[in-house]
């Protein structure tokens, strides 16, 4: 120990400082260090032997749709014959195990540098629980060689979407010119410098004999911040002896427990938004009251919840180094939860024996993943069967009931004294109704979004919904969010700016060039990227074409990702650059042939570059991909309408329009298409199904009032331009079409003509 202590003493003096790995904390940490081995963490990636693998390798096979993969060993080599890029048999060998339990799959090699996870999976339970055996991550759907979800493909790459949560110091490597990748990591596993950083500085204060005196003990983050609880005077929830000083321990978790993206090396000790691009919880990968749906972990779950809020951290109900909770069965919850209120039959009215009798059952029901992995909603929130019955929302009670309707479980709530008296109110409704281009909602969402007692990933959430409806209600919430001391309200305020012309935005964004934090500034590079800089003051052209270019660095970092790809070629689009534009969409298409944004957003930049015919190539090869997808169906709705075939562009509206149900734009432009078609008593007819829908939608109100009065019915169209000054009184052009209607004359001032 003294000469390891001696040596890095050395590498310190001279400027060599960096990581030790796990092993160096063993001797003084060993508690910890027990704690760790065998956790998640430290099996998270290893090297096969017979102690790792679990799957059986004994020459045992699965057959997926018509695909036999085989299972052998060759001597020491774990072996795999399955389905390679061409959809033919070859043999590879196993690179890595991919964790332990409840599955285990095993990472193989591909050119470039690529590591792949295989879909066929160890389903590592017990036999009783109906594990021992190999499954397909994706049983019902055919993930064939051509399918980007096949284990070959982007999605299922080690090297993007699994190394940095599986391994330590992990550097992805990827270069752009060759598409291959140099990927290395310091450690194989999670070790402990993946969450305290690297711990040479420590090491050498330990043999300095002063470690206590330094800053976190020579780590550049601390992660001590379980803080003191206790139980106030007549109290039932315990309470933090002094609030969290910040984020840091459950921003290193979120690092990986959370839907997000790199932008860049990760710094440790930085805020979160700095080094990562999150996921907000919306549709569709979310439900509209922040539920969970599709696998987005735990972060974004956990900051909407009150145990966030009142300062509750992750090693608050976890043990981080193991991981395992800090109590059995309610323990860990009535940590905080006085147990003789809250673990008792007069809060959850359940038999002390039965699973409702568990806090976590009716408070974090469980969603399953990768066919056998069943995770847990972090947002702690009561069971809403009401919410159910109106969003269609999922909801604890009938999660475990499955054989009984949310009606059944709302009655048995209200039998137990349990009233919502905010169901209408809710902000899932409004969410859910902004989804849909209900604008009425706009008031409801600035008032989410300024309320400081709402949670700050919700306030952020209700001004993006609000920026997605514009006006000035959105401008005026944005004017009090736009400078706020969250980075993730001044990130979500920049995205909602989207409905303000460039020249605006650029008013407003123009104090944030120099934000401390990386989203934040990437996200006012997108926001202005179609600002000409040769129209700017130099000094504020210079600092703007650095964040252009800190931008365009960053996402070249994960150039082999479509989604990123798609960004930077809406980005170059709005720098006036079409053919690097185009250059990104095809990349992005030919990392998956089947990314249906990159087909919409090509076949654009063709029409709007008169190239109709390849526009309508392009359109039709994404129809063949998914024949019943509305937005494509829309576009060529759009494309045919230019080239002068209003019959079969009607036809495509029609389609589109049939399939939409979560917004209205599609109806939208099929009613305008019937009425330009000469068919204006069926777009009526179209428009008032909308208005039903979206009461206060001004693109509706207009086009009834305006058709209406083309065909004599001023008393109608009278009736709809009355609402669309109630809407907005100081509208100069619904104050002369009302004018116009109440004087008799009956031709409008201006028709509503579908968006190009």
């Amino acid at each position: 120990m003294q000469r390891a202590l001696l040596l890095t003493l050395l590498l310190y003096s001279a400027g060599v400082c960096g990581l030790t790995g796990s092993d160096a904390c063993r001797d003084c940490h060993a508690q910890e260090y027990a704690l760790w081995r065998g956790s998640d963490h430290d099996l998270a990636m290893q090297l096969p032997a017979p102690d790792t693998v679990l799957g059986d390798f004994d020459d045992s096979t699965f057959t997926y749709h018509g695909v036999t993969t085989r299972f052998y060993r060759e001597g020491d080599k774990y072996m795999v014959t399955t389905d390679g890029e061409d959809g033919e048999l070859h043999n590879f060998e196993v690179q890595y195990v991919f964790g332990h339990y409840p599955l285990q799959q095993y990472l193989l090699p591909l050119s470039g540098g690529r590591l792949q996870a295989l879909s066929v999976a160890w389903d590592s339970r017990t036999a009783a629980e109906g594990g021992q055996r190999w499954y397909h991550l994706y049983p019902q759907e055919v993930v064939d060689y051509t399918d980007p979800l096949h284990w070959t493909g982007p999605y299922q790459n080690w090297n993007t979407r699994c190394a940095e949560c599986h391994s330590t110091d992990v550097h992805k490597n990827y270069n752009a010119e060759s598409r291959s990748f140099n990927t290395h990591f310091e450690e194989v596993n999670v070790g402990c410098e993946a969450c305290h950083g690297p711990g040479e500085e420590h090491l050498v204060l330990v043999a300095a004999g002063n470690v206590d005196t330094a800053p976190n003990g020579g780590f550049p983050v601390t992660q001590a911040q379980s803080g003191l609880w206790a139980f106030p005077e007549g109290g039932h929830i315990a309470r933090r002896s002094e609030a969290l000083a910040s984020n840091a321990q459950i921003d290193s978790c979120a690092r990986c427990h959370a839907r997000r993206g790199t932008l860049g090396d990760y710094h440790y000790g930085a805020n979160l938004l700095d080094t990562h691009r999150l996921s907000m919880p919306q549709w569709p990968l979310y439900y509209h009251d922040g539920q969970i749906r599709d696998e987005v972990y735990v972060h974004g779950s956990f900051i909407q919840s009150k145990m966030h809020q009142a300062g509750v951290v992750c090693s608050n109900c976890h043990e981080p180094h193991s991981l395992a909770l800090r109590a059995p069965d309610n323990g860990v919850c009535t940590q905080c939860h006085l147990p003789s209120r809250y673990d008792s039959a007069d809060h959850h009215h359940h038999d002390k024996s039965s699973t409702g009798a568990v806090c976590a059952n009716c408070h974090m029901p469980e969603t399953v993943y990768m066919g056998v992995d069943p995770r847990r909603d972090h947002s702690m929130r009561v069971p809403r069967p009401d919410l159910s019955l109106v969003l269609g929302t999922p909801n604890a009670c009938n999660q475990c009931h499955q054989d009984k309707t949310p009606q059944w479980a709302l009655h048995a709530l209200r039998e137990w004294g349990v009233q919502f008296r905010d169901t209408g109110r809710h902000p899932a409704r409004a969410f859910a109704l902004a989804d849909q281009g209900d604008n009425r909602v706009a008031p409801q969402l600035a008032n989410i979004a300024a309320d400081t007692n709402v949670a700050p990933v919700w306030r952020a959430n209700a001004m993006e919904a609000l920026g997605r409806i514009g006006g000035r209600v959105a401008l005026q919430t944005a004017a009090q969010l736009l400078y706020d001391d969250d980075p993730l309200l001044r990130a979500s305020t920049v995205r909602a700016l989207e409905f303000l012309p460039p020249h605006q935005r650029l008013q407003l964004l123009q104090a944030l060039f120099n934000d401390d934090i990386k989203t934040v500034r990437m996200e006012i590079a997108a926001a202005l990227a179609e600002v000409p800089l040769n129209q700017l003051p130099s000094a504020q052209a210079a600092a703007l074409e650095a964040l252009f270019e800190e931008y365009v660095r960053t996402l070249e970092l994960d150039a082999d990702m479509p989604g990123v790809q798609l960004q930077l070629g809406i980005y170059y689009l709005n720098r006036d650059d079409a053919e690097s534009a185009q250059q990104s969409y095809r990349e992005a298409l030919r990392i998956n042939p089947q990314f249906i944004p990159a087909y919409l957003n090509l076949a654009d930049l063709l029409r709007a570059q008169g190239k109709d015919v390849d526009a309508h190539q392009v359109l039709q090869a994404a129809l063949a991909i998914d024949s019943g997808n509305g937005p494509v169906l829309h576009a060529l709705g759009l494309l045919e309408t230019r080239r002068g075939k209003p019959a079969r562009a009607l036809d495509y509206f029609k389609q589109a329009a049939e399939l939409e149900s979560a917004s209205t734009r599609h109806r939208f432009v099929y009613a305008i298409a019937l009425h330009d078609l000469g068919k204006p008593t069926q777009a009526i007819a179209q428009l008032e199904q909308l208005l039903r829908i979206t009461p206060r939608n001004e693109d509706v109100l207009l086009a009834l009032s305006n058709y209406h009065a083309e065909l004599g019915q001023s008393e109608q169209a009278r009736i709809y331009a009355r609402s669309l000054l109630e809407l907005s009184p100081g509208n100069r052009a619904y104050q002369t079409l009302n004018q116009n209607l109440t004087r008799g004359n009956t031709a409008p001032p201006y028709l509503a003509r579908p968006p190009e």
